[in-house]
């Protein structure tokens, strides 16, 4: 006999402004977690890479030799190593325990943004090599790539040019879908079957990655001159973007209800992420990071729930 299988139990929201933190960085430009969830790097216009625990407010390490301000960061699966990328023009990867710059790639032509840049191309180096040329450049995109995303063997890449390129790099293919509009960000379901699209102007949308069939569109937000981030919620049970009004819009991913609304500040997110285990977000506006959980303190900000 075979006994049914525990359901799960409702995906929970982060509603609970938690801690704000004043990052020191002029403009946050990134924000991060970790690969475990445990820390998180933030990148500034004051050319500053900072290591935090997000939870206690605290600053760890910061990482300083970019020459202009640091658009996106990201850590290493073993959290070794960071690595990001700068209006400079580099990309740099870092020693996390001793704060040095461990290398130092170049050979973009423009600013480095969400892994792509402004140059139109994504360029690929092996950090176990020496030698400095990249040893892929995928130049296919018309305009600035403005996101990428990577799996275990692909690469998603976002374009202005209004397409979303999917490198499949063990069968050597490319896979395009266009959105009409141009692309602010990308990324891959956990499931990796599908892929949300964040565009100028536009729904969120979530694609199915295989065959580009339009599966849900997501309403509310605004984006009409901002790039935004978007992100997926730990279990995939809802999606989120940021808004140029100053909230986090959070919607039902099946039904493609808003279910929460977050009031982060008065300008625009500038940056957003997802814990990978746990419901709890960040997102930054100005020179402010914040962290939302489900906890209940006195005096927190709450979000607005959805009608």
């Amino acid at each position: 006999m075979a006994f049914p299988q525990p359901r799960l139990a409702p995906a929970e929201l982060p509603r609970h402004r938690a801690r704000s933190i004043e990052c020191g960085q002029g403009a946050v430009r990134a924000a991060r977690f970790n690969a475990d969830g445990n820390y998180c790097v933030t990148g500034g216009s004051d050319k500053t890479l900072k290591l935090w625990n997000p939870y206690k407010g605290t600053l760890l390490r910061s990482y300083l030799g970019h020459g202009y301000e640091v658009l996106d960061a990201a850590g290493s699966f073993d959290n070794s190593q960071l690595c990001s990328g700068s209006a400079d023009k580099t990309v740099a990867l870092w020693d996390v325990a001793t704060g040095q710059a461990v290398r130092k790639f170049r050979g973009h032509a423009g600013v480095i943004q969400r892994g792509g840049s402004i140059d139109s191309s994504v360029r690929c180096w092996d950090c176990r090599s020496r030698r400095p040329e990249p040893v892929q450049v995928l130049d296919e995109a018309k305009d600035g790539v403005s996101s990428v995303k990577v799996s275990d063997h692909e690469i998603l890449a976002g374009s202005v040019d209004g397409r979303v390129r999917r490198y499949d790099l063990r069968a050597g293919e490319l896979y395009s879908d266009y959105v009409g509009s141009p692309v602010t960000c990308v990324c891959f379901t956990k499931d990796g079957q599908c892929v949300l699209v964040a565009s100028l102007a536009s729904p969120l949308r979530l694609l199915d990655k295989d065959t580009g069939e339009m599966l849900g569109e997501y309403r509310g937000h605004r984006s009409s001159a901002c790039r935004l981030d978007c992100v997926l919620s730990e279990r995939d049970a809802h999606v989120g973007c940021a808004s140029e009004d100053g909230a986090v819009y959070l919607w039902d991913l099946v039904e493609g209800s808003l279910a929460l609304r977050l009031p982060v500040g008065q300008g625009a997110v500038q940056a957003l992420a997802f814990h990978p285990r746990q419901p709890v977000l960040l997102a930054a506006t100005g020179g402010t990071l914040q962290l939302w959980d489900t906890g209940d303190a006195a005096g927190d900000t709450t979000g607005d729930a959805a009608p």
